[in-house]
Formats: C-alpha cells, structure tokens, sequence
C-alpha cells in the first residue's frame, strides 16, 4: 500500500497534468470563435476591443483576489511603463496580428505557427543577446519549420496568395510575444505573474479601445447578439480560464511539464477546425503538425536536462516566461 504522502503527490502531478491540458486547449479555442465571428461581419479591431474590455474585469477581480492572500511590493513609475509596452507587445500587437492573420489562413496553421514562439525566443536569445544554442536545439528548429511549411503547402493549396499574407501577420503576432516573453522575464520573477498579467491586459485594452473607436467610434455598441456571445466566450472561456489553469498547473508540475501538456493546443484546434468550421484534415497536414510537436517536445526535453544539470547555471528565457503563453 503506498503512503498517502506518494499518493497525494501522484493525485497533484494527475490534476496539474490536466489543468494544463485543459488550459492548453481552452486557449487554442480562441481562433475557432474568432472565426465564426468574422462570419457574422465583424472586424478584427472591434473583436480585439470587445476580448479584451470583457476580460478585464475578470482579470482585475483575480487580481484583487491575490491582493488579499499576500502583500504585493509598491510599483514605481518604471515598473509601470515598462508594464504598458510590455501590454503592447505581448496582447495589443500580438492579438491584432493574430486576428489579421485568421482571416486569410485556417486555425490549424494559425495554432502551429504560434506554436513555433519558443524557438522565436530561441533564436532571438542567440542572434541579439548571444546566448548558446546547442546542436540538438539547433536541429529542432529545422524540423519545427519544416513542419510549419508542409501545413502552409496545405493552407495555400486552397488559399493562394492569401495564405501568405494570413502565415506572415500570425508568424509576426508569435514574434511579437517572444518579445514579450524575453523583455517580461524579470518582471515576473519580481512583481509575480498575476499582477504583470492584470497591468499588462490593462495596457491591450486601453489601447484595443483606441484603436477601434479611431477605425469606427460606435461599432463595440452596434454588432449583433452573437458577437457580443462569442466575445464573452473568448473573453471568459478562451483567455481568464485558461490562463489560471495554466498558472495553477506550473505551480503544481513546473513550466517544462505544462509545456508538454500544451501539445493538446495545437491538435485540437485542427479538430475544432474539422467539426465547427469545416475545415480539412489531410495527411499532408498531420504530418507537418507532427513534426512541429516533435521538434517542441524536444526543446522542452532539453530545456529541462540543462535546467536539472547540476553544472548549469544558466536561467535562460525559455523557462523563465513559459507561463505567460
């Protein structure tokens, strides 16, 4: 019979691994309503306002929340410019590119090339702060954009030139919360991830608010029933829900553990695609969605060998901010 310390671990580690699924799919869920909600005639820049004006009372009543279980260390006037352009990167230009992005391409290539942000990291880490990449690093870059583009050949197939345009706004929407990602890591070491996350949606909705009343003052008050419905859904369902899963799940298993858990993104979303959007599901595509798992799985795999390595001491970017994606 084993110890009910062992069990209590065993039973932990089950629901960490399942909040992270959970969470993992709740997120990629986001493009399959933004979809349907472009069906209906809306924009991109009204969905982005209309996400992010929802989510934040949300997020403000999880940050009260937090408040009152622990003291939190005053913001100076840095902290908190530096909090908007993060806002900026990380959910106002990322989510618009993005939604740009899901019009031209399906939600599959869209989840697989976010996806890819890791590497972004990767590569940005190498070329601008001259940080090491290994050789078994190295070659899952290769086989991750290899897959990418076996799914793009899919998505153009269909698509022509469009799906260009549709992979280069979702790919530069990755690029955008790499930045993010690397530029946050010291604050969320410093000021916690929950309180980073609150100031920074602040900042996207503020700015999303701007944006669409500069493109159309009155079209957050003028749509229809179901946008405001699958708005509510994307704020509440696909962006406060998952995200707290996600963090819970970190704090019980460990950021490498969650990441491998987020493979569940991805393949849900080509079958979301398949069943909601009616979108197809081709070998071509399978096998280039999985080659993208694979090389991320190893990256995860090896982030977490030299995180365990008793000669490294390196605290690299991968590790630090994976909880904010």
């Amino acid at each position: 019979m084993q110890p009910a310390s062992t069990l209590q671990q065993q039973r932990r580690y089950l629901y960490g691994i399942f909040m992270a699924g959970v969470g993992s799919m709740l997120f990629s869920g986001k493009a399959v309503l933004i979809k349907l909600a472009f069906g209906y005639g809306a924009d991109a820049e009204t969905l982005l306002a209309l996400r992010m004006l929802m989510a934040l009372p949300m997020f403000w009543g999880i940050y009260w929340w937090e408040s009152r279980r622990k003291a939190m260390n005053p913001l100076t006037w840095l902290d908190r410019l530096k909090l908007f352009f993060l806002g900026f990167l990380g959910y106002f230009l990322s989510s618009y590119l993005d939604f740009l992005g899901l019009q031209y391409i399906s939600v599959g290539l869209e989840r697989i090339v976010l996806y890819l942000t890791p590497t972004i990291v990767l590569l940005i880490s190498y070329f601008v702060l001259h940080k090491a990449i290994s050789r078994l690093q190295w070659y899952a870059l290769i086989v991750g954009y290899l897959g990418v583009f076996i799914v793009f050949i899919q998505d153009a197939s269909s698509t022509g030139i469009s799906a260009w345009l549709g992979m280069l706004l979702v790919f530069g929407s990755a690029c955008s919360y790499a930045i993010y990602m690397i530029g946050s890591g010291e604050m969320v070491q410093r000021i916690g991830s929950v309180r980073l996350v609150v100031y920074a949606s602040t900042a996207s909705a503020l700015l999303s608010l701007i944006q669409s009343s500069f493109y159309n003052p009155s079209a957050i008050f003028e749509q229809t029933q179901a946008i405001y419905w699958l708005s509510l859904l994307n704020a509440g369902l696909c962006t406060v829900i998952p995200m707290l899963l996600i963090m819970i799940a970190i704090n019980r298993i460990g950021s490498p553990l969650v990441a491998q858990a987020g493979i569940l993104g991805p393949v849900s979303t080509i079958f979301l695609g398949y069943f909601i959007l009616s979108e197809p599901i081709t070998w071509v595509q399978i096998s280039g969605m999985g080659l993208v798992i694979a090389a991320m799985w190893l990256l995860v795999r090896n982030q977490d060998a030299r995180k365990k390595s008793p000669n490294s001491s390196e605290s690299d970017d991968f590790n630090k901010t994976e909880s904010l994606n």
